[in-house]
């Protein structure tokens, strides 16, 4: 039982985690709180459930598919939004509020499109298999789901660390002025991390929507206020604070559906966020690296 939770766990963790990735990157790097991160969550979801309803495409390429569709909105985002306010050097305040609009205008459009209802996957499009390993159950979409989430972290991670826009990103985070100085390319990574960030957002879209088998216009809010806290417990703007607050989140609100009840979830789990964050106010690794990515 115990070790049938832990793969549970972490299956629901690196999701959130994900998520979270997505979140911190535009807050380390562009220092702008994206509340419509939610909204390109929900947008993943639909695009790879059309794209195997109405184009009858295999799963793995309607998770592509929503990777490109949720990409495109991550450029329009910053393109569209987070340029012109950065031209006008708007205070802090506006891009979050530009989002929130934007989170609105999204869900309300998906609403009026799609309805209101839950939307469920084929379950001929969904893989059945299960496997048993010594005692522990896991179907292989579940195993997908797992696979899926760590090796983009993995990626992400090597790539922020080994290669050369990886390490010119960590600059930008630091100082935008210097890595101007230094012929960095500022605008154009501000775009690339707008689209990264957002194409990570929504595949966690569509792994959260095959994990539950469900797909609703709201989805994306409740994600949301889960990465806000996923991020404040790893520091802002932290990479390895996301990653280990997302599995944080994801063992706390699997263990207590087992061991106390389904009511009990987000309870215990946003208590815990909350203890943590009153011994370390600036999150896990927020004293030392408050602004890197």
């Amino acid at each position: 039982m115990l070790a049938q939770q832990f793969i549970n766990a972490i299956s629901l963790g690196g999701v959130y985690a994900l998520f979270a990735l997505g979140f911190t990157l535009i807050f380390g790097v562009l220092g702008i709180v994206n509340l419509a991160h939610g909204a390109v969550f929900m947008l993943g979801a639909y695009s790879a459930l059309h794209a195997v309803i109405l184009l009858r495409l295999p799963l793995m390429a309607a998770i592509l598919a929503a990777i490109v569709t949720t990409g495109a909105a991550g450029w329009l985002l910053d393109k569209l939004i987070f340029a012109p306010l950065r031209a006008r050097d708007a205070p802090h305040l506006a891009p979050m509020i530009a989002t929130i609009g934007l989170a609105i205008c999204l869900s309300s459009s998906v609403e009026g499109f799609f309805g209101a209802q839950n939307l469920r996957f084929p379950v001929e499009a969904l893989p059945t298999e299960t496997l048993s390993l010594g005692g522990i159950r896991i179907t292989w979409l579940e195993l997908q789901i797992v696979l899926l989430a760590f090796v983009l972290m993995g990626i992400l991670m090597w790539c922020l660390k080994q290669t050369r826009i990886g390490r010119a990103l960590r600059g930008l985070a630091e100082s935008p002025k210097a890595a101007a100085l230094l012929g960095i390319d500022v605008e154009g990574l501000f775009r690339f991390t707008s689209v990264l960030a957002s194409l990570l957002g929504g595949v966690a879209g569509v792994l959260i929507a095959l994990y539950t088998n469900a797909v609703f216009p709201l989805m994306g809010q409740p994600m949301l206020h889960k990465g806000i806290a996923v991020v404040i417990l790893g520091g802002m703007g932290d990479i390895r604070g996301a990653l280990l607050g997302g599995f944080f989140l994801g063992f706390a609100e699997v263990f207590s559906v087992a061991y106390i009840g389904s009511t009990m979830r987000d309870a215990v789990a946003f208590g815990l966020l909350f203890a943590i964050l009153l011994l370390r106010p600036d999150g896990l690794f927020g004293k030392a690296t408050q602004r890197r990515a």
